[in-house]
């Protein structure tokens, strides 16, 4: 909560941000008849029992401080990768093929990218490659951003005043590039951000193998407190981040 007082409001640079920023205060928050609900069903890849457990472990320990939950299915999710990217790039102010122009580097092409001794990374070849694809048409990318507003109502209506408890992403801790090339498996945390809702990840210790667990802990735009406070007594339930011993 220091850095976000810090980091909140304008900052004379990012023309979005407008206004002082009305925060909340967490210590004010009573978890005692807070609602809490998680989403079923709302992965492509399954969520693995261990981080199902997990937070099914955070609910529990919610519910003993007097919070009601409820259990909810929203499929829509499922869909929320394209309208995500799409969203994504229509915001962005620059392409990565711009940016690499910029810095003096000669434009990419399928050539380079396919080559064994191109000069990008995996994942930077990834995103010259959708940037190199034949654009998205203009109704399609309306379709789409609209998909992606519909989502973001929805999931604010299902959340309202309370907060929203799910993993981060459905298997624990995967390997370094595992995940590259593969955006359907941030659609977890990609809706929060496709929203604009303020999402805290809790750790909940460790599995079996010593690998971290954890849950986000999501809540409606300008509703940070809230997030942070269910954090908080997460916290102190489970003690906070351990070290991993694998």
């Amino acid at each position: 909560m220091p850095l976000l007082r810090i980091m909140a409001g304008p900052d004379g640079v990012d023309p979005h941000v407008t206004g002082e920023p009305a925060l909340g205060d967490p210590a004010l928050v009573r978890l005692q008849g807070l609602r809490v609900v998680t989403v079923e069903d709302a992965s492509l890849l399954p969520m693995s029992r261990e981080l199902r457990d997990a937070r099914e472990r955070a609910v529990g320990a919610l519910i003993a401080a007097g919070a009601e939950v409820e259990r909810v299915k929203l499929k829509s999710w499922r869909r929320a990768v394209l309208p995500y990217l799409v969203t994504l790039q229509a915001g962005a102010g620059s392409t990565t093929i711009a940016l690499l122009e910029e810095a003096g580097l000669a434009r990419p092409t399928w050539r380079t990218l396919l080559g064994r001794r191109g000069p990008h990374t995996l994942p930077t070849r990834i995103t010259i490659a959708t940037e190199l694809l034949p654009p998205v048409g203009e109704a399609q990318q309306r379709r789409l951003l609209a998909a992606g507003r519909k989502l973001a109502a929805e999931l604010e209506e299902v959340v309202g005043e309370g907060v929203l408890l799910h993993p981060a992403h459905p298997r624990v801790a995967p390997r370094h590039g595992s995940t590259v090339g593969r955006p359907w498996l941030f659609t977890p945390a990609a809706v929060f951000n496709l929203a604009g809702m303020p999402a805290t990840e809790v750790p909940l210790g460790l599995n079996g193998r010593g690998l971290p667990l954890g849950v986000q802990v999501a809540a409606c735009r300008g509703r940070d407190h809230m997030s942070i406070a269910v954090a908080l007594e997460l916290e102190r339930v489970f003690g906070g981040w351990v070290k991993p011993s694998i």
